[in-house]
């Protein structure tokens, strides 16, 4: 079986280089902003050479939030929360560095060389408002939701589509203050891709507080929901005002519709600390981009949400993306806003086209 490490010949390796150092040139600067975060606008370097280079990993404990008392009363007390909804701990997977996602083998390979099944998730899992989902199936829904079906604890997200998978997405954005109210809530924010009709995984670069880490903000590098399991990178710890990028890529040539081989990576440009996840699309065509989304669990009032920054927003900044052909566009996003019926209503809503400015 051909490497991942085969794979990114030296030929091919300078091949991309080159059209990466083209496309800086091109791309037009854009923000994505999250009504409440802090930012400074700080420029770094867009191809995330670090990540190629060094990857360091904090040895603070991390593990997912407990489900806790909050939940919705189908979800048994012993599930976890995840950016994908709750999840029984076996079906949740913790990838280290080095190890590869694979699709045609259903299998982890792990750095040492030896290989770990990824077996059917033996329970289901449930969507924030308790919707019971098993494997790979999607919930009914009620008829009037749009997708993404995986996050229905979505509350406004900025996206765009096409017909073939993209090249390339990256954001930047910074690690806002922490709330500073303490409910148990779980705040995630992250961009991403995943298919746009029949999803059945999402592949995103993800910032959480409450999530890996209590009371804490936290980075880590996902893909779920392939059988009913999550696939999560090694995470990292982060602390307020750091700087991060966080992105997707595909690992095949230019013009391929659908890829097999992703990279997941999110990285702290302050600490250095970074989150990698090597893995198989599982059949999907990566056709559906996210600037930037905000999930949340368990926000009971408005300042469980993180405070605001000079521009009253979490910035997701200098977006970047490739189509098929690694080719720079300028992405028309679209702002959807699916918070009309939750309660508290924190000033949620958008603006385009110049800023995408999500309000909380």
């Amino acid at each position: 079986m051909q490497t991942l490490i085969q794979k990114f010949s030296t030929q091919r390796q300078s091949k991309r280089n080159r059209r990466m150092n083209t496309w800086l040139g091109q791309v037009a600067k854009m923000e994505i902003l999250v009504k409440g975060g802090s930012m400074k606008r700080i420029h770094y370097s867009r191809l995330l050479k670090s990540i190629a280079l060094t990857m360091l990993f904090a040895g603070l404990a991390a593990a997912q939030a407990p489900a806790g008392p909050k939940r919705p009363a189908a979800v048994p007390d012993d599930f976890v929360v995840t950016p994908f909804g709750y999840f029984h701990p076996s079906c949740i997977h913790h990838l280290a560095k080095g190890d590869v996602l694979l699709q045609n083998e259903g299998a982890i390979q792990r750095e040492n060389g030896t290989y770990e099944n990824i077996q059917e998730c033996a329970y289901p899992h449930f969507e924030a408002g308790g919707t019971k989902v098993v494997g790979d199936v999607q919930p009914t829904g009620d008829g009037s939701s749009q997708p993404p079906y995986i996050g229905h604890s979505w509350i406004e997200y900025a996206s765009i589509h096409t017909s073939a998978n993209y090249g390339q997405i990256v954001s930047e954005w910074d690690v806002p203050p922490a709330p500073t109210s303490n409910d148990g809530q779980i705040v995630y924010l992250f961009n991403g891709l995943e298919q746009y009709s029949g999803d059945v995984t999402i592949v995103q670069p993800v910032l959480g507080w409450n999530a890996d880490y209590g009371s804490a903000w936290g980075i880590a590098s996902w893909n779920c929901c392939k059988k009913g399991t999550v696939q999560e990178g090694a995470p990292a710890p982060v602390n307020p005002g750091d700087h991060l990028e966080g992105y997707v890529h595909n690992n095949c040539a230019a013009g391929t519709s659908t890829c097999a081989s992703w990279d997941i990576g999110i990285i702290d440009k302050q600490n250095g600390n970074s989150s990698l996840l090597k893995t198989s699309n599982f059949g999907q065509t990566f056709n559906w981009a996210f600037g930037g989304v905000l999930e949340v669990y368990y926000i009971t009032k408005c300042s469980d949400y993180p405070g605001g920054d000079y521009l009253g927003g979490i910035g997701f900044y200098n977006q970047q993306v490739l189509n098929d052909q690694f080719v720079s566009i300028t992405p028309a996003w679209t702002v959807t806003n699916v918070a009309g019926k939750l309660t508290p209503q924190c000033n949620y809503g958008g603006s385009l086209p110049k800023q995408v400015i999500l309000k909380y």
